[in-house]
């Protein structure tokens, strides 16, 4: 088995945040929903140490994890223990997250951070552009990697670019295309956003993806909190459980079954976009390598269209 990457998106849909256009904010669950997702997410992590080695490890593959919780799942400590264990194992590559950088940040002292990617989200309704970037120091102080990013409402773009003349001029700072509302970027609007992240444009895209070879599905799987393996998020055709002894037969270069694909976390792994040529070992935690910014290494966008979308993380 080759280096597999996993997305891995458990039951928790609890936020600490009240985004207006997010359907998991202020959401929060019970004891025992918390309960479940714990429990998911430690059989998950017992997988990635000790079953791991038997499937891919012991051949010199490794595994890198990715969690992309609907909620905000760095409040949790389960969350952050299990980071902890992850990055202090050599076969695992890398451990990435979604987080909008609220928690805590004593645990990832215990983290080694030469496997761990944080892509933090800055909600200027939720919090001060300051206490975000003191949380951004302490990362820098830690050597930790990250990127920042936030979604591109209009009436955000001027706190946006406020943050990006005050962030580390290597930090990546990225815009979230909001898509739910057709035709809400003009191109002037587009131009705008491209100055503070010239990729804007390729988020800001539907892409064609049916009958495009993508590496979903074959180095890249989706897992929910029961081990239900799909090829991603965004394909939902069931291929096999990460916890049954011959899931991996099912792993396989596959075509997308889909017209369009829209969000980073999915188009980042279409063969024709050649975009880990723009983030490099950073795909996961969407950091750009340090050249992408000349204009001739930037991929072509298709022209954007109006098709809703919910706004991602």
């Amino acid at each position: 088995m080759p280096d597999l990457t996993i997305l891995y998106r458990g039951p928790l849909s609890s936020c600490n945040y009240d985004c207006h256009y997010c359907p998991f904010a202020k959401h929060h669950e019970t004891a025992s929903e918390l309960a479940h997702d714990r429990n998911c997410l430690e059989r998950f992590e017992r997988w990635s140490l000790e079953q791991w080695p038997t499937l891919g490890a012991g051949h010199g593959d490794r595994l890198s994890i990715f969690f992309t919780p609907w909620g905000e799942a760095l409040i949790r400590s389960w969350y952050q223990k299990a980071i902890i264990r992850l990055t202090q194992t050599s076969h695992i590559k890398k451990v990435a997250i979604q987080t909008n950088l609220s928690c805590r940040l004593d645990w990832i002292d215990h983290c080694d951070p030469t496997r761990l990617g944080l892509w933090c989200t800055f909600h200027p309704s939720q919090t001060s552009r300051s206490q975000f970037l003191s949380q951004c120091r302490i990362l820098d102080a830690n050597r930790i990697r990250y990127s920042v990013g936030a979604v591109g409402l209009k009436e955000d773009l001027s706190e946006i670019k406020a943050l990006r003349q005050e962030l580390p001029a290597a930090v990546y700072l990225w815009i979230n295309a909001f898509k739910r509302q057709p035709g809400y970027y003009t191109e002037t609007d587009i131009q705008h956003c491209e100055q503070l992240d010239p990729l804007f444009r390729i988020n800001a895209t539907y892409h064609a993806s049916r009958g495009r070879p993508c590496r979903t599905g074959a180095s890249v799987i989706s897992v929910d909190g029961n081990g239900e393996v799909t090829r991603c998020h965004f394909v939902k055709d069931r291929i096999g459980n990460l916890y049954d002894q011959d899931f991996s037969e099912a792993l396989r270069e596959r075509l997308c079954p889909n017209d369009t694909c829209g969000c980073h976390i999915g188009y980042v792994h279409l063969d024709h976009l050649n975009l880990e040529t723009v983030f490099g070992d950073g795909l996961l935690e969407r950091i750009k390598k340090a050249d992408v910014f000349q204009k001739e290494n930037i991929p072509t966008a298709q022209k954007p269209r109006s098709d809703s979308l919910h706004a991602s993380k």
